[in-house]
């Protein structure tokens, strides 16, 4: 383990977020009221950075991604700089549009709605990342699929995902890499070839059986059991030494030595739920954060619980997110499922 290094670096993913509040999903021709809106930073590289800052405002977080040279890749840049996160490899492009979602959630049940244009993320390459004098101690890695020419094949590398993860390792740094919910074939073919370049892996119950191939669920909810054996069967396939599942109800995490550790989700009152945007980069983020600073693998599910808790209380992914200690504390008084 590096002990020298320290501080998180995020790589993938830098969008702009069009959040919308709306009255409930229409049908097809149909309409839909919006109710209120928010624009905010998003993507992979950019809400655990944001978050972590949020956890801990002294913390080291760097970045490492592409934007437009136009408004949005302005705005970007503006809210790393407000976050104190180091952007030197945050570069700049003419020749595409900055990478945006359209991202919905209904008061009528809750639901989020999803519709993003690639823009810069099309033109992401392995080339982007150069970890020569990065001096973190953890590379967070995503979108596969979010990103055209990173999920083609890469000098005799699978996808491109494989040799920034390859070459991330090499230079020193721990990997983890975060999903995207996209078809269960097309996560299995773009991730599996990860695997042996990854030490953690973080992903929600759907994420995981696609990888393993298998359901994960019972009457629409969760099967911890089925949850449990689908990482142990990922992590089999891989060198990671922690595989964790989120979901609803809680979490569980499985160590190369075979240990299991399950953690309930935070109760948090449904009068204080204003979206669930951002709420698996924010479990990642408190779970990163304690594994970074040593906590034991229990305490780190309890924060990553905590910090998704407190994201649920905003539209935006990052907006609602405090320091690690007001979300225990929060979370603490709410309690546990």
């Amino acid at each position: 383990m590096a002990s020298s290094r320290r501080g998180i670096v995020t790589g993938g993913t830098w969008c702009v977020d069009r959040n919308r509040a709306i009255d409930a999903w229409p049908d097809e021709d149909g309409v839909a009221e919006i109710l209120f809106t928010e624009l905010y930073g998003g993507g992979s590289g950019c809400n655990l950075a944001i978050d972590i800052r949020k956890l801990d405002p002294k913390f080291p977080v760097a970045t490492i991604g592409l934007v437009g040279d136009d408004e949005d890749g302005r705005f970007l840049l503006a809210q790393a700089d407000a976050h104190g996160i180091d952007r030197t490899r945050l570069k700049m492009t003419r020749a595409a549009a900055t990478q945006f979602t359209d991202a919905y959630v209904s008061r009528d049940n809750g639901r989020r709605t999803h519709i993003f244009f690639q823009g810069t993320g099309a033109l992401l390459t392995p080339e982007h990342f150069d970890f020569a004098d990065v001096t973190a101690r953890i590379l967070h890695l995503g979108l596969p699929g979010a990103h055209r020419l990173m999920d083609q094949s890469s000098g005799g590398d699978a996808n491109g995902w494989v040799t920034v993860l390859k070459r991330a390792r090499a230079g020193g740094l721990e990997t983890n890499l975060e999903l995207f919910s996209i078809a269960p074939e097309r996560i299995a073919a773009l991730v599996r070839p990860c695997l042996p370049y990854l030490d953690y892996l973080i992903v929600n119950d759907f994420e995981i059986g696609a990888l393993a191939g298998t359901h994960t669920g019972e009457n629409g909810a969760a099967s911890v059991m089925a949850c449990t054996e689908a990482a142990r069967q990922v992590l089999l396939a891989g060198a990671m030494r922690l595989v964790v599942v989120h979901f609803p109800a809680g979490a569980v995490a499985v160590d190369r030595n075979g240990t299991v550790t399950e953690a309930r989700s935070v109760k948090i009152p449904p009068r204080e739920v204003v979206s669930a945007n951002g709420a698996g980069d924010a479990f990642a983020a408190g779970l990163l954060y304690g594994i970074h600073e040593g906590w034991a693998v229990s305490a780190a599910l309890e924060l990553a619980h905590a910090t998704a808790a407190m994201s649920l209380r905003g539209l935006s992914t990052c907006a609602a997110v405090e320091t690690h200690e007001a979300c225990l504390k929060q979370a603490r008084a709410w309690g546990f499922q």
